[in-house]
């Protein structure tokens, strides 16, 4: 009989929100608000929305006085313990159901001697399946808050959690429930105006129907007045009084992490995973640091390491100065739709997902992930922590959007320098096998951190890099499965990954599952290898080729090269934009012969690297 322990365990992995790197993506999937589905939707959503490609076409112009509006007030301890108590009488059913489930299989083997076969047991784990899906999404209709992360988590990762589950709770990925506009615009009074200030005098245009409405926040379009620049912004609006609704849900969650964090079914430490999410969490309802975080990326990723200003791979909302809060955050509005929705607007737009158009633009969207998130990390150590496709926007002139930097991350130098070294040592390495190799990659995820169970082999170590910052490698070392909810997943053999990391791994297991769903083989640490030699001869006080970096920096001369590349990258995103405004028959022939180039080019890149 082959009951294998993903089901008996599911439950618990379920619970345990898979939001480290074993779970990928991690927080939810943020789609925009579609105003036909407003009155029949009745749960909560994700967070912050920058954009739309459809706007909603109700315009609401500023409104009277709204000091009258009474603001909600924040939980009582009694409603918070009410709250903790249906969490946990809902989540344990559903985590002990498959422990009895896969007791009662095995009990009805041994009575019976007579084995399922494959296909009986999966239509018994199916039903098990459809009930435990069933009630989980009763449960976050209910709670919503924190606990609506949850739903968009597994909606967003069919590869990981059974059709079942994404199905019964692919409908929280759509934003509803939105705040009264009357109370937005409370806020955003009590936020930016100042005395004798009205609402009319920033704002010449306000949507009454918000661009997408989330469990932090929700955002609406509007126009500046001609006083503030006249431009069309987004203005994220924080819910009152969800701080500690949201805190405290995320505290139930390391509840139930911390009473099975010794449980041999749960594949990682779930509790240093929360304790991580819980840090995170609270940086989002502080929307000056957000604007803060969002300058300081744009900064890093729109200069050279020569201190040259370069195009950004990606392209990032600005906030606009003076229009920032704690609670409120004006900035530039993207025109375009989240990554969640890119297959269904192709489709509209007569694009077929499979098409060379398609491909190629997978192909773009990686190396701009990769790019952004490899110079982030390991050059400032100051990255965007919530990377997942509802917060990737694909722009209506094909660049790639990069929203809400609610939740960053700052690691340390020696952690940045470490991580470049595992990048070298895996792009060096002769063969998935060679001893010496394995073990230097072994020792650099120690020196990380990452702590193994007892009895692991020696070869786990450099097994869960290869995993994390690999994509490419057929067969990982030791005999571990490639799949990260296998039982024999080199996941198992860690006992605790350090907190700094977890959402380093985010990061990486998201360009690692879109390469996953576009079919191509992506290897993070051969991409970033450059990056990381680059990171590593600066902290040398030398350059990659050896010379000093610091005599280069003094002369402050601006080199040739540097200059042709500044152009080559300015011509490719000219090109690139120039070629979505082209006929549908034309751009497809462009498509399909720059993707013939990309793959030649590829494969030479392959050889050379044999």
């Amino acid at each position: 009989m082959r009951l294998l322990p993903v089901h008996a365990s599911f439950g618990l992995t379920l619970m345990a929100l898979n939001t480290s790197i074993t779970s990928s993506f991690s927080p939810p999937p943020q789609t925009y608000l579609n105003p036909t589905s407003l009155l029949a939707s009745t749960a909560e959503s994700s967070d912050d929305i920058i954009s739309s490609s459809s706007s909603p076409t109700s315009t609401s112009t500023p409104s009277s006085s709204t000091s009258s509006i009474e603001f909600p007030p924040p939980l009582t301890q009694t409603q918070r313990l009410a709250r903790a108590a249906k969490f946990w009488s809902s989540a344990l059913p559903i985590v002990l159901s498959y422990y009895s489930k896969n007791a009662q299989l095995r009990v009805q083997e041994a009575f019976t001697g007579v084995p399922l076969t494959p296909h009986e047991e999966q239509l018994i784990w199916n039903e098990q399946h459809r009930q435990g899906a069933s009630k989980l999404a009763d449960t976050i209709t209910s709670l919503k808050g924190f606990y609506v992360k949850t739903a968009q988590i597994i909606a967003s990762r069919r590869d990981l959690f059974p059709p079942e589950y994404t199905e019964a709770l692919s409908s929280f990925t759509d934003n509803v429930d939105p705040l009264p506009v009357e109370l937005v615009k409370a806020v955003i009074e009590k936020e930016l105006l100042v005395r004798g200030e009205e609402f009319s005098d920033i704002f010449e245009e306000f949507d009454a129907i918000p661009l997408g409405a989330a469990s932090v926040a929700q955002v609406h379009r509007a126009k500046l007045t001609p006083k503030w620049g006249g431009k069309e912004v987004a203005v994220k609006v924080q819910r009152p009084s969800i701080e500690s609704k949201l805190m405290g849900d995320i505290a139930n969650l390391k509840a139930l992490a911390k009473t099975f964090r010794e449980a041999d079914a749960l594949p990682l430490d779930y509790y240093t995973v929360f304790c991580e999410l819980e840090k995170q969490l609270g940086d989002e309802f502080d929307f000056i640091a957000e604007a803060v975080a969002m300058d300081r990326i744009r900064e890093t990723l729109t200069r050279s390491p020569d201190g040259l200003r370069i195009e950004s791979p990606v392209v990032l909302p600005q906030p606009v100065p003076g229009l920032v809060s704690k609670r409120v955050l004006v900035m530039d509005y993207l025109q375009g739709v989240p990554l969640s929705r890119a297959a269904e607007e192709m489709l509209k737009k007569g694009i077929d997902p499979s098409s060379p158009e398609a491909q190629l633009f997978g192909r773009k969207l990686l190396r701009s992930l990769t790019e952004v998130f490899g110079r982030c990390i390991l050059e400032s150590g100051f990255f965007h922590a919530d990377p997942h496709p509802g917060n990737i926007f694909v722009l209506d002139d094909g660049r790639i959007g990069l929203i809400d930097f609610g939740q960053v991350k700052q690691i340390g130098g020696r952690a940045r320098e470490t991580l470049s070294k595992v990048m070298v040592a895996l792009d060096e390495r002769e063969s998935d096998e060679n001893p010496p190799d394995l073990e230097k990659i072994g020792d650099l995820a120690l020196e990380l951190g990452v702590e193994l169970a007892d009895g692991t082999p020696p070869v786990a170590p450099a097994a869960v890099a290869m995993w994390l910052f690999d994509g490419s490698v057929e067969q990982l070392p030791g005999g571990y499965d490639k799949g990260e909810l296998s039982p024999n997943s080199p996941v198992k053999a860690l006992k605790s990954f350090p907190q700094d990391l977890v959402l380093v791994g985010r990061s990486s297991i998201l360009i690692k599952g879109l390469s996953n769903r576009l079919g191509i083989p992506w290897s993070l640490s051969r991409e970033w290898a450059p990056i990381a030699r680059r990171v590593l001869a600066e902290n040398s006080g030398t350059d990659s080729k050896g010379s000093s970096s610091v005599a280069q920096k003094k002369e402050g001369k601006i080199r040739m090269r540097d200059v042709v590349t500044m152009l080559k990258q300015w011509g490719r995103g000219k090109a690139s934009r120039a070629v979505t405004r082209l006929p549908s028959p034309i751009r497809t022939r462009v498509a399909a012969y720059a993707l013939k180039l990309q793959k030649r080019r590829e494969a030479r890149e392959d050889r050379l690297k044999k």
